[in-house]
């Protein structure tokens, strides 16, 4: 998922395998399609099969037995569509699907990003409740993106204001606060996460899942890869949680086998193998 629509300019974080990157979804109203657009085609069908139905009795009494055998053939083949109908009725969301607010593509991206990040974090949970998927990303904005985050009295691009020099007070006041409302993002994921219960199972959504919150750089003015803070929230992987870890020169490649080796996957490198060779960080 994508928050601030510039598909020109992407950066992919997803991938499916070795230089296979997935494109994100910066559209609420294309998500959205994606994980109901199924339960749409399935009502509409319904529909369909219904008048099918009726028509079929309507002229069975008036054709040809070798007529009316193919009609017996039609008339079989709508109620196996009856029963796989039936069959998917069973697996309901678990609360009511979600509603967007109307025309949010058509708006100006940047101002509305706020609307945007609240409803690809709606449906986000939504994927999880309903087990659409068990594994998401969420972008805000693009590597080299400049967004201007007017509503929050900030009227520089952001990625203008990274490379400001240390010395320049104002720009890290405006680095802080830009940086402050992320961190509100990620504290309403992980609320709406915590208050869901975990469907079919013990505790919240939160329980069963890890977010990792992560950046690009440890300094945007130095393009500087020392430093790199990542964020764990939830009890997913079962890691040690609340404290805070200060490695040194400490490659995050480790950090990525750490994940990997928690889903069940013990891979032996991620990424460059001369980053790898101490291998996964303990984290239990």
């Amino acid at each position: 998922m994508l928050v601030e629509n510039r598909a020109d300019t992407w950066t992919r974080l997803a991938y499916t395998g070795a230089n296979k990157p997935i494109a994100p979804i910066g559209s609420p109203d294309e998500m959205h399609a994606k994980l109901y657009g199924k339960m749409r085609d399935q009502k509409t069908l319904a529909s369909i099969l219904d008048d099918l139905k009726d028509d079929l009795k309507k002229i069975s009494g008036s054709v040809s037995a070798e007529d009316r055998h193919l009609l017996e053939d039609h008339t079989t083949f709508v109620r196996e569509l009856e029963q796989e109908l039936r069959d998917s009725a069973q697996h309901k969301t678990g609360h009511e699907v979600p509603q967007l607010e109307p025309d949010i593509d058509s708006r100006e991206s940047a101002n509305n990003m706020p609307t945007i990040s609240r409803m690809q974090i709606e449906l986000l949970v939504d994927s999880f409740v309903n087990d659409y998927s068990r594994v998401a990303t969420l972008q805000y904005n693009n590597a080299v993106g400049d967004i201007r985050m007017q509503w929050l009295g900030v009227d520089e691009g952001h990625h203008d204001l990274s490379h400001e020099p240390d010395s320049n007070t104002d720009a890290k006041e405006k680095l802080i606060k830009i940086t402050h409302r992320y961190c509100e993002q990620l504290a309403y994921l992980a609320q709406r996460l915590a208050e869901t219960p975990e469907p079919g199972g013990d505790g919240s959504l939160l329980d069963n899942t890890t977010i990792v919150w992560a950046i690009d750089l440890g300094k945007g003015n130095t393009h500087s890869f020392d430093n790199i803070p990542f964020v764990l929230v939830g009890n997913g992987l079962d890691y040690q949680m609340g404290r805070s870890l200060h490695l040194k020169q400490v490659p995050h490649n480790r950090l990525l086998m750490s994940l990997a080796h928690g889903f069940g996957h013990h891979i032996e490198q991620f990424g460059n193998p001369d980053h790898c060779a101490a291998g996964p960080l303990e984290l239990g």
